[in-house]
């Protein structure tokens, strides 16, 4: 009753008021659980340390799979200006009025998935609801999902000045494997550090060491590779049991 008697207060008054990483916003009311959580810093902090470390007030940041919005919200405060790609309505709804909350004229927040295309492909939810973190191109053949719009990597980097990104941030529910190429000639060019969460257990079991040791030796140009606690990862750590049954992170650095 309680709870219930919270969220009711958090909407009437449009707004839930907490801190990510510290700074206060102002954040949607229907996520308060999740926002009282990330307050708390009991939502990856290792997300924040790596923001705080590779943001600059002179450099830009991309967001690929911004979700709600928590990483782009406490990002704009650090970086020049933040790009921000969710696909998944629910999930895009909330983001922009988490940015609209706060006034964040330093963000550019786009509903489209970032792909090898441009045009319309399906997705759904890996856990089952719109907008629950879990969307992925991977389940576009699933019932209950929907259309989204994509758009071609090669053609937005054409177009838009990337040269200035320090940071890239890619959570996208095992789209990993097939948009890293796509950014690989970017990524060499620009060497920015790369933020990547995988996510091997979405894969068919047969194929995920394989394509797990693909995408290492794509990213293989980088200097550094480490995982969430900070220590140094091989290419035998990307094939391990834990790395294809679990959904670990990975900072890539020059």
């Amino acid at each position: 009753m309680l709870t219930r008697l919270r969220k009711a207060i958090y909407r009437a008054r449009g707004a839930y008021r907490g801190r990510l990483g510290g700074v206060p916003f102002r954040l949607d009311p229907y996520h308060s659980k999740f926002w009282r959580r990330a307050g708390a810093g009991r939502w990856e902090p290792e997300t924040f340390a790596v923001l705080d470390a590779h943001l600059a007030a002179d450099r830009d940041y991309l967001d690929i799979g911004a979700w709600i919005g928590p990483t782009v919200l406490y990002a704009a405060k650090k970086a020049r200006h933040v790009w921000a790609f969710e696909p998944d309505a629910t999930a895009f709804r909330h983001l922009a009025w988490n940015i609209e909350l706060n006034g964040l004229a330093n963000v550019s927040a786009l509903p489209v998935a970032l792909a090898a295309r441009t045009g319309v492909a399906r997705m759904a939810s890996f856990g089952g609801e719109p907008g629950d973190s879990m969307t992925s191109l991977l389940k576009g053949a699933e019932a209950g999902g929907s259309d989204v719009v994509t758009l071609d990597w090669r053609a937005f980097a054409g177009d838009v000045d990337l040269s200035g990104v320090g940071l890239v941030k890619m959570d996208v529910e095992g789209a990993e494997f097939d948009l890293i190429p796509e950014l690989l000639p970017w990524l060499q060019a620009v060497r920015p550090a790369l933020y990547l969460s995988t996510h091997a257990p979405y894969l068919n079991e047969g194929e995920r060491a394989a394509r797990m040791g693909r995408l290492f030796d794509q990213l293989s140009f980088y200097g550094q590779c480490r995982d969430g606690d900070g220590a140094p990862v091989t290419a035998a750590t990307f094939t391990a049991a834990a790395a294809l049954t679990r959904f670990p992170t990975f900072l890539f650095t020059e």
